[in-house]
């Protein structure tokens, strides 16, 4: 699955098993891809090796949250239902264009 957004193309892992979801993006350097966390609503960058964005997403992929280049060692929390939730960790700055409100579209490769 892919997201384009500021004129960059990014792969989009899903999270679906119980060990991408425990180790997501922690540990890994020079990030160019994403993950989507599906029906999550917290997350956090304990052990990351690198700053990320996060976007909080509604059951429509509409945009409810963004936290541009995230430090390690936060939580982040969005007050939404969690089974209509879904997180998208992406690049530092890969969604500087990206406001609350976009509705992402996510392709098939």
């Amino acid at each position: 699955m892919t997201l384009t957004t500021n004129k960059n193309k990014y792969n989009i892992i899903i999270a679906s098993s119980f060990p991408k979801r425990l180790f997501g993006l922690m540990g890994k350097k020079e990030i160019d891809y994403g993950m989507l966390f599906p029906k999550c609503n917290s997350i956090h960058t304990f052990f990351m090796k690198e700053n990320i964005d996060v976007v909080g997403l509604d059951e429509n992929n509409e945009v409810i949250y963004k936290y541009e280049n995230l430090p390690k060692n936060k939580i982040i929390k969005i007050n939404y239902e969690r089974k209509k939730t879904s997180i998208l960790e992406l690049p530092k700055y890969a969604s500087s264009k990206i406001k609350v409100g976009t509705i992402l579209i996510f392709t098939e490769d």
